[in-house]
């Protein structure tokens, strides 16, 4: 029921939507990972109580149209009980340029956390890092966070907002990488960042990821050139090394740097369904390299 200070009215029906965005959440709370509960748990301190139950309802039920990611803001469409959709926008400051360098400073005293964020995950303790650069990845309280929606509800955020912000949260929990675009970094910006501050000229590392050795500055160009990574380019030699067998694991290296495919609605991530396929791939063409399987 919806209420003003004098009348009671039955609470409005959304009209039905066909390919929204559904969320993969069917009961209890959304997200997995630590950093997709941060940015639900700002969304829970608003203390909005039935406007929540209303939008995780929304979320599931498909009522958000579209979602556009960009820096610093988040604008979407979502279906309510109007024929014309109403338009949803979420906005966090991105930083600037001089305090993401403070933050990649900090970053590279820290080399493990350097390799999590090249092979395409989040470290438990980045956020350790932005507050020695003296920031905040994630917002910390209602003001940090500017939302509107042009439907008529008096409350903001509404029922719309919070079906945007619960969406959200599973997508950050499939690619975390989209939390450091809305502060102002694309990933691939992030990535060449990291790999062009951390790499000393002619420096080589154990590759963490395939246990392979091979320059740095060969490794990390195809991890962050989407040119290279799609086209392909000459690998160093010693990956082919016939005394080197791919790890489990190490398969999905390359690919877990294009992250995974916005808004994936598939009952399972695409990347775990593509990872039997390229571990099947790699081990076959390992042994047609080694001589051990005939091409035929």
């Amino acid at each position: 029921m919806a209420y003003d200070d004098f009348r009671i009215y039955p609470e409005s029906q959304p009209l039905a939507v066909q390919g929204g965005i559904k969320a993969k959440s069917k009961r209890g709370a959304f997200g997995e990972n630590w950093w997709s509960k941060r940015w639900i748990a700002v969304l829970d301190s608003f203390n909005l109580g039935a406007r929540l139950t209303r939008g995780r309802r929304y979320a599931r039920q498909g009522q958000v149209i579209a979602i556009d990611i960009d820096s610093g803001q988040v604008t979407a469409s979502v279906q309510g009980s109007r024929k014309r959709p109403y338009r949803v926008v979420i906005r966090l400051s991105p930083f600037s340029e001089t305090q993401w360098g403070k933050v990649i400073s900090c970053l590279i005293s820290q080399p493990l956390l350097v390799a999590s964020l090249l092979a395409g995950e989040m470290p438990g303790n980045i956020e350790d890092v932005f507050e020695e650069a003296g920031l905040s990845l994630f917002p910390k309280k209602t003001m940090d966070l500017e939302t509107d929606c042009s439907c008529p509800d008096w409350s903001n955020p509404c029922k719309h907002i919070a079906a945007v912000y619960y969406l959200l949260g599973e997508e950050f929990d499939r690619n975390p990488f989209l939390i450091f675009k809305l502060r102002g970094l694309e990933r691939d910006e992030l990535m060449t960042m990291l790999a062009g501050e951390a790499a000393p000229e002619n420096s080589y590392q154990e590759d963490f990821e395939t246990g392979i050795i091979a320059s740095y500055e060969e490794e990390t160009a195809l991890f962050t050139d989407p040119k290279k990574f799609w086209e392909g380019s000459p690998l160093p030699k010693e990956v082919l090394a016939t005394d080197v067998i791919p790890r489990s694991g190490s398969f999905m290296a390359l690919l877990k740097q294009v992250g995974e495919f916005p808004f994936w609605q598939g009952d399972e991530s695409l990347l775990d369904s593509l990872e039997p396929i390229y571990e099947r791939v790699s081990m076959v063409g390992h042994k047609l390299y080694t001589g051990e399987e005939s091409a035929n």
